[in-house]
Formats: structure tokens, C-alpha cells, sequence
């Protein structure tokens, strides 16, 4: 994935977004030894992402995740944060559907970015917005994981570059 725009500040977001639906995330019990509080982790097999603050809780996120033999799995970081980002396909997306533009601008209701995107090192994925917040909840992506506008804008929020995200089936 290449993105493209400057990078701005969230409030600018939730500002645009300040009219979405009842937001879809909630502070959880969470257990999982060892992770440490600010650490994004990724479930896929529930389709939920927790954003850890300690103390035993996180906040949960409802996300879409790579559909079948394209889900991946282990640890990173966040090395880019994004608002309204401009999209290119990767060469993989481009090869199955070819009618897809070589870039949708940031902001454009084609662009499957959404509001914003928060791009993961070592490799083309990212944690992201979506032009179609039905599937959110779903096995969809090509490893992406795709979250609903006014819940990304939060964790953008919440995260800076350098972030640890850690991704388990």
C-alpha cells in the first residue's frame, strides 16, 4: 500500500466526523499476559482489535480482517499515521481487479482508506477506515484491517508511530 497527503491533526477528523453513528467500541476485561499498556492487538478470529490501557482493560474495536488465505499474523509497529490519505492498490489488488484506478484521492467516497490510516512496517498492510463500514465485522480484506471511520479516528488519537501492534489468529 502507498499512501500519499500529509499527515494532520485528529481533532480535524473528528470534527468532520462529529456527526457519526453511536460509536461501536467499549472498554473490555482484557487478559493476555505480557502486553503492555498502549499495545494494539489484533484478534482475527474474533474480528475485534484491543487497544490495551492497563489495569486489566482495553478498549475493543469491532474490525474487518483478511478474508481467506490472506489473514497474517505476528508483531510490529505503527510507522505512519494518515488522515484522509490518498490510495494506490497494491500490485495484488491491481492484478484482480484492474478496473481500479492507480490512485483514488484522499477524501474521494471511492477511496476504501477512509478517514484515516495507520500504516504497519514491514509490509503493504495497514489499520484503516472504510468507504463501506458494512464490512466491518467480516473476513474482507487483502490483510488489511479495517475498522469504522469515527473508530479509527479514536485510536488515532490514542497511538503514536512506534506503537507495538501485535496480530494473533
Amino acid at each position: 500500500m502507498r499512501l500519499a497527503g500529509p499527515a494532520a491533526l485528529a481533532a480535524v477528523v473528528v470534527a468532520t466526523f462529529s456527526t457519526a453513528p453511536a460509536q461501536a467500541r467499549e472498554v473490555v476485561a482484557f487478559r493476555d499476559g505480557g502486553v503492555s499498556a498502549g499495545t494494539v492487538v489484533v484478534r482475527t478470529h474474533e474480528r475485534r482489535l484491543y487497544y490495551v490501557l492497563g489495569d486489566g482493560r482495553a478498549i475493543r474495536y469491532p474490525v474487518g480482517v483478511g478474508k481467506s488465505g490472506k489473514q497474517w499474523a505476528g508483531t510490529t509497529r505503527i510507522d505512519g499515521k494518515y488522515v484522509k490519505p490518498a490510495w494506490s492498490p497494491p500490485k495484488e489488488v491491481k492484478r484482480d481487479k484492474p478496473s481500479i484506478p492507480d490512485l483514488i484521492p484522499g477524501g474521494s467516497p471511492r477511496n476504501p482508506m477512509g478517514a484515516a490510516a495507520l500504516t504497519l512496517a514491514g509490509g503493504e498492510y495497514a489499520i484503516h477506515g472504510t468507504n463501506v463500514p458494512g464490512s466491518v465485522g467480516g473476513f474482507v480484506s487483502y490483510g488489511c484491517i479495517r475498522m469504522f471511520n469515527q473508530d479509527v479516528v479514536d485510536l488515532y488519537g490514542r497511538v503514536s508511530v512506534g506503537t507495538t501492534v501485535v496480530v494473533t489468529r
